[in-house]
């Protein structure tokens, strides 16, 4: 088996896997941690698009953060929104599915996925921060507009660390995927010897 083949969608999910356990438990990163890459994990856990990928990722995300909070991570974010983090991750995978059908690297396409990226982080900022101003209880005396002026320091890293992930993930999908199949050509010349 060749490295193509490897790296078909059946063994997507292993690379995916080893991604958020490595980025998960520092959210924002720091000197030791890379920043959390979940957004782009089921971003591109859309390309498998297997449902199924989906419910286990969630799944695992909730381990990774019950296991961060048990050894001392603050457990400020969890609360009664917590399960807005289902659509919020919902919006990144089916982004990742649709632009699964734009195979080629014309600049057209490029640009349709990082445009779709983009808007798709942004859809998922404003799910998981509404969902926590709505109802984790923690904001009951701030008005609308004084926690969107409080959160919006946040966008820029949830949409770079998503980008910078996203871009490098599908410049080498796309890279790679222009690569001639090595295999096949190793193979005409042993049928020509």
């Amino acid at each position: 088996m060749n490295i193509k083949q490897w790296l078909q969608a059946e063994y997507l999910p292993i690379p995916l896997i080893a991604l958020m356990v490595l980025t998960r438990f520092h959210h924002f990163g720091d000197v030791l941690h890379l920043p959390d890459a979940s957004l782009a994990v089921f971003f591109f856990a859309g390309f498998y698009r297997k449902k199924a990928l989906l419910g286990f990722l969630l799944a695992l995300a909730a381990l990774i953060d019950f296991i961060a909070i048990k050894n001392g991570t603050s457990s400020w974010c969890v609360s009664p929104a917590y399960v807005f983090l289902i659509p919020t991750y919902a919006v990144m995978w089916f982004a990742g599915r649709y632009c699964s059908t734009l195979k080629s690297i014309k600049v057209a396409e490029l640009t349709l996925q990082l445009g779709l990226l983009i808007v798709a982080t942004t859809i998922a900022f404003a799910i998981s921060n509404g969902s926590f101003y709505l109802f984790s209880g923690r904001y009951d005396s701030l008005s609308l507009g004084q926690y969107f002026s409080a959160m919006v320091q946040y966008y820029p890293p949830y949409m770079g660390y998503t980008l910078i992930y996203a871009v490098a993930g599908l410049t080498f999908v796309k890279l790679f995927n222009a690569l001639p199949d090595a295999q096949s050509k190793y193979g005409e010349v042993d049928r020509r010897d």
